[in-house]
């Protein structure tokens, strides 16, 4: 990867979005850095500098606010190379029969509307310059739920089929798109939640943003329609 690749990062002020970025930071890659709280945003990265755009007070559920989004990074930098959709909710605990739509509703914003609008905004560019590469987060949940988890991990399931069907939708075009699914990850919120006999069973988020800037380089270009699992070592 070079200083010219362009890579818009979604929940960068976020605890998995943080270590995507410094990731990316480290390769000297461009960054459109996304993020709904301003002073989130603004408490990691300060203003921004020439080589990296911050974009707070997002709703990333809008698609307006991606049209906006997709303008003003393409003015800056010139195209989006690489899309790494890092936002998500989790709301957990209470059965299939107990949960209330609401829960489902918020979920379906969060993980599945916004991931789906992300990829739609960022799509055309990159089949126009016959060049992308897509990376959405999903969870171990997508594929064995656990209980309590049911609308969670409903949402994280259909972020993966989207992902694979995007895949597929794009093969030979020059853009890939694949899917993460890690485990527990390594975070404060999840430390305090747990017995400290569970945290070396966390995954560190480094650790997943490794995959996710493979996934976005020049040796990962056959790869695509993948579903990575992540889950500690």
């Amino acid at each position: 990867m070079s200083r010219e690749q362009v890579v818009f990062v979604t929940g960068a002020a976020g605890n998995l979005g943080a270590a995507v970025t410094a990731a990316f930071r480290a390769t000297g890659a461009r960054l459109v850095l996304v993020e709904r709280s301003r002073d989130k945003l603004v408490r990691a990265y300060g203003s921004g500098s020439p080589d990296v755009l911050l974009e707070r007070d997002v709703d990333l559920a809008d698609p307006a606010a991606w049209d906006r989004l997709v303008a003003r990074a393409t003015e800056r930098f010139g195209r989006i190379d690489a899309l790494v959709h890092t936002v998500g909710a989790y709301r957990g605990g209470r059965t299939l029969a107990e949960e209330d739509l609401a829960t489902w509703s918020t979920l379906f914003d969060a993980n599945v509307r916004s991931a789906l609008l992300a990829c739609r905004a960022v799509l055309p560019g990159m089949l126009a310059r016959g060049h992308g590469r897509i990376v959405t987060v999903a969870s171990r949940d997508a594929l064995t739920a656990e209980p309590g988890a049911a609308a969670y991990s409903a949402m994280k399931a259909a972020v993966l089929r989207m992902t694979e069907s995007l895949a597929a939708e794009t093969r030979r075009t020059g853009v890939t798109a694949n899917c993460i699914l890690p485990a527990a990850i390594d975070t404060p919120q999840n430390r305090a939640s747990l017995d400290p006999s569970a945290w070396p069973s966390l995954v560190p988020g480094d650790a997943i943003a490794d995959v996710i800037t493979f996934l976005t380089s020049p040796a990962a270009r056959a790869v695509s329609g993948a579903a990575i699992p992540v889950y500690g070592a």
